[in-house]
């Protein structure tokens, strides 16, 4: 079977903005200016996309999975409306004392999501918006991008000094990062 590439994405700070806190309800998501449209240009450029997202929020009893289920329905729904199209989400539910194998920066998640849908992450990109992302997608061959939109420059400056690993972009929301990689693409 031919391996693909895509594009996988963070959820918190790349596609919604990211609060103090979690998104716990939907009426507490906001999607990030520029995002639905971007995700639109992926697709109509014939991307796959995905979802790779921590919510420990599930761990600390925030919220429900069902709850989070039901978040990323509607934000599936909502994407679709705007003419855009993500294939699947993962999403870990641990936090980092569970010393789970799916939690960024560990790799689980993209990895299973590789297998399921035939992806070839050497050839795709992570977009992300934290340190964990940015060393989850380069461990597995991704291009990566670091959106730094939402952050104020001291939580950007805490992002930087966690880093491992540089991003092969630094860019300042998802819009961006699509400009770069359909100039990328041949």
């Amino acid at each position: 079977m031919r391996r693909k590439p895509a594009i996988l994405l963070d959820r918190d700070g790349v596609i919604n903005t990211d609060k103090v806190g979690w998104v716990e309800r939907w009426d507490e998501f906001e999607f990030c200016p520029g995002a639905l449209a971007a995700i639109r240009k992926l697709t109509e450029a014939g991307w796959e996309v995905y979802v790779i997202t921590n919510q420990s929020g599930i761990a600390k009893g925030l919220y429900s999975e069902q709850r989070l289920v039901d978040i990323h329905w509607r934000m599936m729904i909502e994407i679709r409306r705007a003419g855009g199209r993500v294939l699947g989400i993962q999403f870990c539910p641990h936090t980092d004392e569970d010393e789970c194998l799916c939690r960024k920066p560990r790799l689980g998640m993209l990895l299973k999501t590789a297998a399921k849908w035939g992806l070839d992450l050497g050839c795709s990109y992570f977009v992300g918006d934290s340190a964990r992302d940015i060393q989850a997608g380069a461990a597995v061959g991704c291009t990566t991008f670091w959106v730094q939109t939402h952050y104020s420059d001291g939580r950007t400056q805490r992002q930087r000094e966690e880093m491992v690993i540089a991003p092969d972009y630094e860019v300042t929301d998802l819009a961006k990062a699509v400009e770069i990689i359909m100039a990328r693409r041949p």
